[in-house]
């Protein structure tokens, strides 16, 4: 929308950064949110625009647009793009009465998830360890069902599935998003053109780090409960 009607006063980036903050005060003032949830969401905001300045700064991409709200280069609104798989995952989670099967210790899930979102940044100096993490998180939740109800019957599937085809929409998400110039990769300057396929597997990381963060929290909640 941003993109096709001309906005006043501010750029486009600032007034993307407008609505989100307007939508996620609707979704939490309407219940479509809880205060639980809105902290969770804020603490991936805190975590994708950390990991944005740093791979903006490296060359990773870039947000060609000015902007006022802008730090190191990246405009805040980006990091409601990492809020929003969060606030998918808990809605998701409360909506379908997910349940899960056979998940791994906290011992083995959180160094998991902290070596991956490491791995975003430690591979621009050392090797990057993706496809070891890749065969951890098969070996991690082989085992590991997620189960959610639809139209009153429970449905099983391997959460590595799962996390396969979330990354995979993202990935097409992120398509649309550089097709309409949220943001560009380095062989997008010149033109739009497909998001490189290897990406699939840097939103699958990202994915699997969401997504262990928030069944993490929510077995944690429950046991409090």
């Amino acid at each position: 929308m941003t993109l096709v009607i001309d906005l006043p006063l501010l750029a486009r980036y600032d007034w993307l950064l407008i609505f989100c903050l307007l939508m996620q005060f609707v979704m939490v003032k309407t219940g479509l949110e809880s205060v639980d949830e809105l902290k969770v969401i804020t603490v991936f905001h805190l975590i994708g625009l950390l990991m944005e300045m740093f791979k903006v700064n490296m060359g990773s991409w870039s947000y060609p647009e000015e902007g006022l709200f802008k730090i190191m280069n990246v405009p805040l609104f980006s990091g409601f793009m990492y809020a929003s798989v969060a606030s998918y995952l808990c809605q998701f989670w409360r909506i379908f009465d997910v349940k899960l099967l056979k998940w791994p210790s906290l011992y083995l899930a959180v160094p998991l998830a902290t070596g991956i979102y490491l791995n975003f940044f430690t591979h621009h100096y050392i090797w990057d360890f993706r496809w070891v993490l890749f065969g951890l998180v098969v070996v991690v939740f082989f085992r590991t069902k997620l189960t959610f109800l639809l139209n009153r019957s429970r449905i099983h599937l391997p959460l590595i599935v799962y996390f396969f085809l979330i990354g995979l929409l993202i990935w097409v998400g992120e398509n649309i998003a550089t097709l309409l110039g949220a943001w560009h990769y380095p062989d997008q300057q010149d033109g739009w053109q497909l998001v490189h396929l290897g990406k699939i597997s840097s939103w699958l990381l990202l994915v699997i780090v969401s997504f262990l963060i928030v069944a993490n929290l929510k077995i944690v909640k429950e046991k409090i409960t």
